[in-house]
């Protein structure tokens, strides 16, 4: 019996029988209600619904950062209220389309705004949102900088999201959800390269003036010191602005080394020691010229 049980099995296969979609699903381990068809559109899947070691990958990221996210929208929709979310750097939208397949679709209301600077990944988010019947998704073609003083774009938006937007990109959407007067921020940094510039440019006069220099002598360091303080100084500053921070990592070190996933809800409480501290690192490691451009801090009272 085993025997031809298997035997049906391969002719199955051989005649191109193909698996439901909830077979697929429990196979791959996909949320309730996920989509098939989506994760073949973004080429997570393939055509036969296989899945290969690259988007395993991803979708694993994208759902992990989905399990933060999820809690703040339920909460901030309650009462039925339509939520908006930014996605900036969006790249081929990963993020935006699995969270409105898996929470804005069923809402019936709520949107997503994703920005990118790439014209083709967004005209194919466009095409591919149109198909999908997912009309409450935008797709904006144009810097996180640009976005945040278009007059076409909400004034406020409730939550905003940056996975791997690269280098100053994510201080743009801090300044961003600052501007919107966002509840919440979900960040993965990416590529943090502006504050080690910085550390390599007063890298003599640094270690002529103190031993903690040491730390950043060596350009693999200089990098990885940047990297660090940045995150850093951005947790400060968020604190400064009345947002309570939690870091953590996105996934195992093994599938991403540009892991650490920032936090920040909105509670109106501004930390006044946060605000001393991101002073006193900013001068400590001179960096006082980033105090202007990056980390503008409020008078606390």
């Amino acid at each position: 019996m085993a025997k031809n049980n298997k035997a049906a099995k391969g002719l199955g296969q051989a005649a191109g029988v193909k698996p439901a979609a909830q077979d697929i699903a429990a196979q791959l381990e996909l949320k309730p209600g996920q989509s098939i068809e989506l994760l073949k559109a973004l080429h997570i899947l393939t055509r036969d619904g296989k899945l290969n070691q690259d988007s395993r990958r991803k979708l694993k990221q994208v759902y992990h950062l989905y399990q933060f996210i999820e809690p703040i929208l339920k909460e901030l929709g309650e009462g039925d209220k339509a939520v908006t979310l930014a996605d900036h750097g969006a790249g081929k939208s990963y993020l935006g389309f699995i969270l409105y397949d898996l929470y804005f679709k069923a809402q019936g209301q709520g949107s997503i705004y994703g920005i990118e600077t790439r014209a083709p990944l967004v005209e194919a988010s466009q095409k591919l949102a149109a198909d999908l019947g997912f009309d409450r998704m935008q797709f904006l073609n144009m810097s996180v900088a640009e976005s945040t003083h278009a007059d076409f774009m909400p004034a406020r938006f409730d939550v905003v999201t940056a996975l791997h937007a690269c280098d100053t990109a994510t201080d743009d959407a801090i300044s961003f959800g600052l501007e919107k007067k966002a509840k919440a921020m979900v960040l993965v940094p990416c590529c943090q390269a502006e504050v080690a510039a910085c550390l390599r440019q007063t890298k003599a006069m640094s270690l002529a003036r103190t031993p903690l220099a040491e730390l950043w002598r060596h350009p693999i360091h200089t990098r990885e010191m940047g990297s660090q303080i940045t995150n850093v100084l951005r947790c400060l500053y968020l604190e400064a602005c009345g947002y309570q921070v939690t870091v953590t990592e996105l996934v195992g070190w093994e599938h991403s080394m540009k892991n650490e996933l920032i936090v920040a809800r909105y509670t109106g409480h501004k930390k006044r020691s946060a605000a001393e501290r991101l002073q006193q690192l900013l001068t400590e490691f001179g960096l006082e010229g980033l105090a202007a451009q990056r980390f503008q801090i409020p008078t606390i009272s």
